[in-house]
């Protein structure tokens, strides 16, 4: 038996253990909220307040954690992209493809365009949505003095959001915000980093060496690591090896252009 195959088997026998404790679990889980509901319904009755219709049951079951979870990469680099942005107190910035959320909140104090291969149809004051496509932006060379692309270049050719096929995408992808960027410009960049990979057809994961080498014109500023054990928070320019041993870290990166 090989390694290879060995890894494998281990892998789906877990599953398989796996999917028999969490159908358990949901078992439980459901099994609880039909007597809560049984409890809820029988005191509304007593104190003669609407009994809730079964039919209009929306059954939380995963919801009681002993902390409030969240998502780590979405809050971090998005938190950490809103503070780059008071830091640099751009008059205006260009967001290519990002988390709506940030561009939404980020746009009550600067102005931002948006644009996205889906057009978003969103409408606040602050905030212009475009359709545009990453590998032919609407903008001339050194055009935009304050850009972000945070979690976006990682699926860019993969064609899981009906874009095109292209084991380049990506790369091709990075010399159009640098191209874009201008003289004394700052580029916000945020991209899954670890064990260097293509999870295809969900995105890619990038060493540290892989994100720098993709911007040749550009000099790296600044950095920030979102590790897999984030129970600390960001690491600030955390070093190249530790960033690389992570399986699923987020790496978020400020570039500037020193010249044309």
């Amino acid at each position: 038996m090989t390694n290879s195959f060995a890894r494998k088997a281990y892998r789906v026998a877990r599953r398989a253990v796996f999917s028999v404790r969490e159908a358990r679990a949901r078992q439980l889980a459901w099994r609880a909220f039909m007597e809560e509901f049984q409890l809820f319904a029988a005191e509304a009755s007593r104190r003669g307040i609407g009994v809730p219709s079964k039919s209009d049951l929306y059954p939380c079951l995963s919801d009681r954690t002993a902390e409030t979870e969240f998502e780590p990469h979405y809050t971090y680099h998005t938190a950490w992209a809103c503070r780059e942005l008071q830091r640099l107190q751009p008059s205006k910035h260009v967001d290519i493809g990002s988390y709506l959320r940030f561009c939404a909140m980020a746009s009550a104090w600067v102005p931002m365009v948006h644009i996205d291969f889906r057009r978003p149809n969103l409408h606040l004051e602050g905030l212009e949505t475009r359709s545009g496509d990453i590998l032919a932006l609407p903008f001339a060379d050194g055009g935009v003095e304050s850009l972000s692309c945070l979690h976006v270049l990682e699926h860019i050719g993969l064609g899981r959001y009906g874009d095109p096929l292209d084991p380049a995408g990506d790369l091709k992808g990075a010399r159009e915000l640098a191209r874009i960027l201008a003289v004394g410009g700052a580029l916000l960049f945020v991209v899954p980093v670890g064990r260097s990979r293509t999870n295809f057809n969900a995105h890619r994961v990038y060493a540290f060496e892989q994100v720098t080498a993709m911007f040749p014109e550009l000099r790296l500023v600044r950095w920030s690591l979102v590790p897999d054990d984030y129970s600390k928070g960001m690491i600030e320019n955390a070093a190249p090896a530790l960033i690389n041993a992570q399986e699923w870290g987020c790496g978020c990166f400020v570039f500037t252009k020193d010249s044309m």
